[in-house]
């Protein structure tokens, strides 16, 4: 099974590994005492560590390609555990009703911290939840999606700053602003698809960026905007840890409220002119499907809840600055969608909490953590890259009488 050639080129793969790793593994500076230490045993770790996991990936792929074509009725066996378990009604309320408990009492089993990172993951759900209309059911690959979570940013700390509107009062608002960038953006990349409408979506993003930091006047540039006030309670002002109890709740609600509506779209005749879209263009319009308007819907809507994000992150951290809208924010939100499963509400929730969660709970390995996190994405990719929960395609059948 392990032919000399496999063994050969797992070795290369194992050294070459160690040399990409070399500087953060091996190296390690202390400035206080100027010296270096070498820390061989870890290049030693990660080359052994790198060809046994190779060797385990090529004894998968040999079983793989030597096992017996899978029937048609066992494929439509093969479907998630969690879509069959969904699927069954009482067990779906037993289900949503338990895990509406466990986060109902979560902020008071939980420090504060605790309570703020899963504040800022759910923030993620919601944002990757807006990217699947645009990428998962429409199937636009939007690489600017953080410009509409800085328009919202920044509806909500404009306004706030210069006429002292609140939250609640500001958040429609900086939903429908980030709708209507999403519908100026959606005008000129009508005609294209694929990798010209990515360079496009990404050009977008750092143009907002750029404007964003250069118009001084406008934004306050790279210093950014701070005392942004955070939501009242029916016009009290809360302390530190009420106000994060109070956006944690108020998060749970928005995830909800996306999560009907995301579900209810799914279902749709929009939702299924955007699938149908997504899997093949030219049929979608010979079946008389208006593209541009399909197109502009998933735009304005998918931006919609960033720039509603966007106004809760604004509130949440209080300071605002460009640096906070990067295409590394895109490339996050984007990961969601993908690792998750495109078109999966449940994969994209899963994707959000493990991608958010898992750098905050790998603290512990210290500079290794970004590591091991790279780690698990490029496993996940290897061995499922449909995503964690893949979307099921839903099929119709008529039943003879």
């Amino acid at each position: 099974m392990f032919s000399l050639k496999t063994l050969r080129t797992g070795v290369l793969i194992s050294l070459w590994f160690v040399f990409l790793t070399f500087p953060l593994m091996v190296i390690k500076v202390d400035p206080l005492e100027r010296i270096i230490q070498w820390r061989w045993k870890n290049a030693l770790l990660v080359g052994i560590g790198t060809f046994l996991i190779y060797l385990v990936v090529q004894y998968l792929n040999y079983r793989k390609e030597h096992q017996p074509p899978a029937k048609v009725e066992d494929t439509k066996d093969q479907v998630s555990f969690i879509h069959k378990f969904i699927a069954d009604p009482i067990q779906r309320k037993l289900l949503f009703g338990g895990l509406l408990v466990i986060a109902a009492i979560f902020p008071f089993v939980v420090s504060t911290y605790q309570t703020n990172i899963m504040i800022t993951a759910l923030m993620y759900v919601v944002l990757g939840l807006g990217l699947n209309i645009v990428v998962g059911m429409a199937g636009l690959l939007d690489l600017g999606f953080v410009a509409f979570y800085a328009v919202g940013a920044y509806s909500y700390a404009l306004l706030n700053h210069h006429f002292g509107l609140g939250f609640w009062e500001v958040l429609p608002i900086g939903g429908g602003l980030a709708a209507i960038a999403g519908i100026l953006l959606g005008f000129p990349v009508l005609r294209l698809r694929g990798d010209y409408l990515a360079i496009v979506t990404l050009g977008f993003g750092e143009i907002i960026r750029l404007v964003l930091e250069n118009w001084s006047e406008f934004s306050k540039g790279p210093s950014g905007i701070s005392n942004i006030s955070r939501p009242g309670f029916l016009g009290m002002e809360l302390s530190l840890e009420g106000s994060i109890l109070y956006m944690y709740y108020i998060m749970i609600a928005f995830m909800i409220f996306t999560i009907f509506v995301v579900n209810r779209l799914q279902d749709s005749r929009l939702g299924r002119a955007w699938i149908a879209l997504r899997e093949d263009e030219i049929a979608c319009q010979a079946m008389g499907i208006d593209k541009q308007k399909t197109k502009l819907a998933a735009f304005s809507l998918g931006a919609f809840w960033a720039g509603l994000m966007g106004v809760i992150f604004a509130a949440k951290t209080t300071f605002i600055n460009p640096a906070s809208f990067t295409f590394l924010e895109s490339a996050i939100i984007l990961s969601i969608v993908v690792l998750g499963g495109m078109g999966s509400i449940v994969g994209v929730i899963i994707g959000a909490l493990v991608l958010i969660l898992l750098p905050e709970y790998l603290r512990a390995l210290s500079e290794y953590r970004m590591l091991a996190f790279g780690a698990i994405l490029v496993a996940m990719m290897i061995f499922r890259p449909q995503g964690m929960i893949a979307t099921v395609r839903r099929t119709y059948r008529f039943q003879k009488k």
